[in-house]
């Protein structure tokens, strides 16, 4: 009874979601997910209610975002051909750079808004200096899947605050970018904008029109062996083995090298960045082996897709606001210094560092920056609809050796860990020397290049 009222629990608020954004013009103004909206109705729902809501609507919400965001990270690469990295550089080196100090900036930022005063005045913990890139660069995916870590670091609470910065994070990024896009039309940066006025119904309500309903994907095998998303979700299952192989291995390498030291890292290390890398070995494999490849990568998207809106309707629905109310002075304290550094970051320091179509290419970091690549793409859309600028092809590219390590990668998980065992202080310097470095490296590599 329980799997199926809570499956079906989840599902109910997802079409609420989508009749809400169809149905209600401040969200389409808003350009808010279905699934944003679904999960905001079901706190709002399990709030009021209480205890006299049945547990058995609500069973597994809060492990299942942990397990999903997997699935997400496991299809990032399947069915991607990946270019070499000396072609990445020349195509997306300026965005990559800005990108990176944006991302590192999160860090800098809210590290040294929690060592220099909020740890003192309010007594939060220097893990909570890590809710903003967290929250805001990794989205709903990456808190949830470092729940656990924040538990076994003894800080349960960065889970809820986690969460609760990305539902801040993407809100203020349409909100904050909106109203950007217009600041630059008005400036004369951009010349493609279009007005929300002069969008279709349908695309206000995230529609399709019926004569321009994309295809989903293509089918590679045939129904009467294996459906193709079956065949698909099976690839992403093993690339999530490989990941989970990974950290096993990791785990009795360490135990059996530092045994019953307190200072370990991979126990603690979350699961979804070894997926990560899981997938990026199976693609390597089907590129090295296989003829015709097996897999598509649209139908890779659609299925991580369809976890990650599954996901970000668990999340928010089960923040614990008693959590985030209890330290709401920081909290917010924090989120506005997040939002005023993206913004500082698309006004003054795009145009310097970015060299050509610098807003378009500033507003889809920003998008991406506070809330998901969905969300930057989105912002790039209003800008440059029909995609005359390099804008699109430099962020996606930049994205292959970005994601790795940002936003849910490799350090995220890291930084973690870092400022639970060696301090806040420790990961606010290193934050700061890798924008020094990026400077450096774009003063001396990237500087008016063109592409």
């Amino acid at each position: 009874m329980s799997i199926v009222t809570s499956f079906s629990g989840l599902c109910l608020l997802l079409i609420a979601g989508k009749y809400l954004r169809v149905r209600i013009k401040l969200l389409q103004k808003l350009y808010l997910p279905s699934s944003v909206i679904a999960g905001i109705l079901g706190l709002i729902i399990i709030q009021v209610s209480g205890r006299s809501l049945p547990s058995y609507w609500t069973a597994g919400w809060s492990t299942l975002p942990g397990f999903l965001i997997n699935i997400v990270f496991a299809a990032l690469f399947l069915g991607v051909a990946i270019p070499s990295l000396s072609v990445v550089w020349r195509r997306a080196g300026p965005q990559l750079a800005y990108g990176q100090i944006v991302v590192w900036g999160q860090y800098a930022l809210g590290l040294g808004f929690v060592v220099l005063f909020l740890g003192r005045l309010f007594n939060v913990p220097d893990l909570f200096g890590v809710i903003i890139p967290v929250g805001f660069e990794g989205g709903h995916g990456t808190a949830a899947g470092l729940g656990e870590t924040f538990a076994i670091l003894k800080w349960p609470e960065g889970l809820d605050f986690g969460l609760t910065s990305a539902t801040f994070g993407i809100i203020s990024a349409i909100v904050v970018g909106i109203g950007l896009i217009n600041w630059a039309a008005k400036k004369g940066y951009i010349s493609s904008f279009r007005n929300i006025d002069e969008l279709s119904a349908e695309e206000l309500a995230g529609l399709y029109p019926v004569d321009k309903r994309p295809s989903a994907g293509a089918q590679t095998t045939s129904a009467d062996s294996v459906d193709s998303l079956a065949f698909h979700l099976a690839i992403i299952g093993i690339a999530v083995l490989i990941g989970y192989g990974i950290k096993l291995g990791l785990m009795t390498l360490e135990s059996a090298t530092f045994g019953s030291s307190e200072s370990k890292i991979f126990s603690g290390f979350p699961l979804f960045p070894l997926c990560m890398i899981g997938g990026l070995l199976v693609q390597l494999t089907i590129t090295r082996f296989a003829r015709v490849s097996p897999i598509d990568h649209t139908l890779m998207q659609r299925l991580a897709g369809t976890a990650l809106d599954f996901l970000v309707i668990a999340a928010i629905s089960t923040i614990k606001l008693s959590v985030v109310i209890q330290g709401i002075v920081p909290f917010l304290i924090i989120v506005t210094g997040g939002i005023l550094w993206n913004v500082f970051c698309v006004v003054w320091l795009a145009k310097r560092l970015l060299p050509n179509c610098w807003f378009e290419r500033a507003i889809a970091e920003m998008g991406q920056s506070m809330g998901v690549t969905a969300t930057g793409l989105l912002l790039l859309r209003a800008v440059d609809p029909e995609q005359k600028t390099v804008a699109a092809s430099a962020f996606g590219y930049k994205q292959l050796l970005h994601e790795p390590f940002m936003g849910g990668g490799l350090w995220t998980s890291t930084a973690v860990l870092l400022v639970a065992q060696k301090g806040g202080l420790v990961v606010f310097g290193i934050s700061i020397l890798a924008i020094v470095l990026w400077l450096v490296a774009w003063r001396i590599f990237l500087k008016g290049r063109q592409e």
